[in-house]
């Protein structure tokens, strides 16, 4: 049987980006360059500092390292292509398109994966606290991001081939700044009902279930809160969810308002959402952490001393 996309006559596609008005291109490439670089530069003292403070060597800050490399690869798989198509650069190949889509869900995934790991882990911490050691043990630890890095490559494999399969003939226009499934299976000209009801099955239990996994354990968490007697930890408590809870919401809130819609209502309006899983939350996870955390702010601190004493002249 001959495979479907070999039919295609689409050998690349246009990004039309978040506005095809020649005077926004600009001021976009700049915003966004400005956003990549301080999305990098943030995530990677977080990840310096961790891992240069002994006092910070402890599951949490273990997997807040990871979710930090990861938004660093998660953005650098869609920004970069965005400065590129506000220059002027919009077309991309199809194995281009493809290959940025599969990283796309496999970095996004993972980044979730890890959100419902950091969950796990405060629930333990409060809810468990003398085995807390014994439970989240190194290999346990190691076992944890093993597994939040490799379902979601799984996951998007899976969806890219399925992709592949599609066929698409003259229209080429992504009304998209990135390669998404939803917009791509708009263009094919071939039936999508395989597509759509994995998406709607495999890939509903792939996004639904670490979000599950974090509610049940924040309800868990709020539990034990309640029953502490005093308000002094009862504060100590909550201020160790607080960022992290902040970050669940902005990541999941944009990611179900995206996906968890059928395929014919997905309209440009989806943008702004997508940015904000994409983009805006990777930048923005540094400042989230770092300034509700004193411990990791007391790290970056003797990061920046260290930085500063080692560039001073002896």
């Amino acid at each position: 049987m001959e495979r479907v996309n070999q039919t295609s006559s689409v050998s690349e596609f246009i990004l039309l980006g978040l506005s095809s008005r020649p005077g926004d291109q600009k001021p976009l490439f700049i915003l966004f360059l400005t956003m990549y670089l301080v999305t990098i530069t943030g995530n990677l003292l977080i990840i310096l500092a961790i891992h240069s403070d002994p006092q910070l060597q402890t599951p949490m800050y273990f997997f807040l390292s990871f979710l930090s490399f990861t938004d660093i690869c998660f953005t650098t798989t869609i920004v970069p292509r965005m400065l590129l198509s506000f220059l002027s650069e919009k077309t991309i190949s199809y194995a281009g398109c493809l290959t940025q889509m599969y990283f796309i869900y496999a970095l996004g995934n993972t980044d979730s994966f890890f959100l419902a790991v950091m969950a796990l882990d405060r629930y333990v911490a409060i809810c468990d606290p003398f085995h807390y050691v014994t439970t989240m043990n190194h290999d346990r630890c190691v076992l944890l991001v093993a597994f939040s890095c490799s379902l979601p490559h799984l996951h998007s494999l899976l969806h890219t081939l399925l992709l592949n399969r599609l066929t698409f003939c003259d229209n080429n226009v992504i009304h998209h700044f990135l390669c998404d499934l939803s917009p791509l299976m708009k263009l094919s000209c071939s039936s999508t009902f395989l597509n759509e009801i994995v998406i709607m099955s495999e890939g509903s239990v792939v996004l639904v279930t670490p979000f599950v996994c974090i509610t049940f354990s924040y309800i868990r968490i709020l539990i034990t809160v309640l029953k502490i007697p005093s308000a002094a930890g009862k504060r100590k408590a909550f201020s160790t969810c607080g960022s992290h809870l902040t970050v669940v919401t902005l990541f999941y809130g944009s990611i179900f308002y995206v996906y968890l819609q059928p395929l014919s209502t997905y309209t440009a309006r989806d943008h702004i959402a997508t940015l904000v899983y994409t983009v805006l939350t990777s930048m923005l996870n540094p400042f989230i952490y770092s300034l509700r955390n004193k411990d990791l702010k007391q790290g970056l601190r003797k990061l920046m001393g260290r930085r500063k004493s080692q560039a001073a002249p002896s």
